[in-house]
C-alpha cells in the first residue's frame, strides 16, 4: 500500500481526512503521527461509515497549541467538539488516551469507543524510560526516529516504516516534543473515567506490544461497563497499519453489536 498524503477539510484549526458516508467513525492518531496512519481503516470503513480521522495539533495540516506545555485536557478540549454524535471513537497510543477520555465525557452521546495500543498503569521502570525519552526531546529539532521504528517494526525496511519515518522526520518539533510529554507523564485514563463510560468500548492490542500490554487492556476492559479486550497475535504498537484485517476482524463485529455496520 502507498500511504499517501489526502485532501482535508479544516474547522477550528484542526485538519481532518473526511470520507465515506454513515454512521461517524472518528480516528485519533498517535504521537508524531498524522491522520494517513489510519489509511488502510478509512479504505476498509468508508463504504459503510463517514470516516472522520484528525491530524492532533500541531501535527499534519493542523494549527498547533500557542501553550508549549499543552495537557491532555487540552487536546481533549480541542478534539471533542469535532466528534458528531452517535459517532464511533477510535484511538492509537496517545490518540487512545483522548479517545477514553472523550468516552468517559460525553457519555451517552457516542456509539462506543476503541482504544488502540492505550497505556495504562505503567511499571516504575517503563515510566522512568519514557520519560526519559521525552526529557531528551528538543523544542528544535525532531529526534532521529530510528529508535522509535526500531520499537515499532523492527529494523528490516517496509513501507509503513518507511511511511512513519516520513511522518516524524516532519512533524512540527514543538508539537511534537509537548505531545510526547503529555503522552509520557499520562498513566492511563482514571478507574473512574473508566467506570464512567456508558458506551460499549473495546481494548485491542499487540500480543508483542512491550509497553502497551495485553494485560494493560484487559485491565482497562475489566473497570468498564461494557468492556471488552481482544489481542491481535504476532502484533505490536503499529498494529493498526500492520495487521489492519487482523483490527477490522475484531471491529467489524464489535460495531455490529451496537447497530453501527450498515
Amino acid at each position: 500500500m502507498t500511504w499517501t498524503t489526502r485532501p482535508r477539510s479544516k474547522r477550528d484549526g484542526l485538519a481532518c481526512i473526511v470520507e465515506g458516508s454513515g454512521r461517524p467513525i472518528f480516528m485519533i492518531h498517535g504521537v508524531g503521527l498524522r491522520a494517513e496512519a489510519w489509511a488502510r481503516q478509512i479504505d476498509l470503513f468508508n463504504t459503510h461509515h463517514q470516516v472522520i480521522a484528525v491530524d492532533m495539533p500541531g501535527h499534519g495540516e493542523s494549527t498547533a497549541f500557542e501553550n508549549e506545555a499543552p495537557q491532555l485536557a487540552d487536546y481533549v478540549g480541542a478534539i471533542a467538539p469535532l466528534v458528531p454524535n452517535g459517532a464511533i471513537v477510535m484511538g492509537h497510543s496517545m490518540g487512545a488516551m483522548i479517545a477514553l477520555e472523550i468516552a468517559g465525557a460525553m457519555g451517552d452521546r457516542i456509539a462506543g469507543v476503541v482504544a488502540m495500543n492505550a497505556i495504562f498503569r505503567r511499571t516504575a521502570q517503563a515510566a522512568l524510560a519514557v520519560q526519559a525519552r521525552a526529557a531528551s526531546i528538543l523544542p528544535t529539532k525532531v529526534p532521529d526516529p530510528t529508535a522509535p521504528l526500531d520499537r515499532w517494526f523492527g529494523s528490516d525496511p517496509s513501507p509503513e516504516r518507511d511511511a512513519c519515518r516520513e511522518w516524524l522526520l516532519a512533524v512540527d518539533p514543538r508539537a511534537y516534543r509537548a505531545a510526547y510529554h503529555v503522552f509520557a507523564h499520562h498513566d492511563g485514563p482514571s478507574n473512574d473515567t473508566l467506570a464512567r463510560m456508558t458506551c460499549p468500548a473495546l481494548f485491542i492490542t499487540g500480543a508483542d506490544e512491550p509497553n502497551s500490554t495485553p494485560d494493560m487492556s484487559r485491565a482497562m476492559a475489566a473497570r468498564c461497563r461494557l468492556g471488552q479486550s481482544h489481542i491481535v497475535q504476532n502484533a505490536a504498537h503499529m498494529m493498526p497499519m500492520t495487521h489492519a484485517d487482523d483490527v477490522a476482524n475484531v471491529l467489524w463485529p464489535f460495531m455490529a453489536e451496537m447497530g453501527a455496520q450498515t
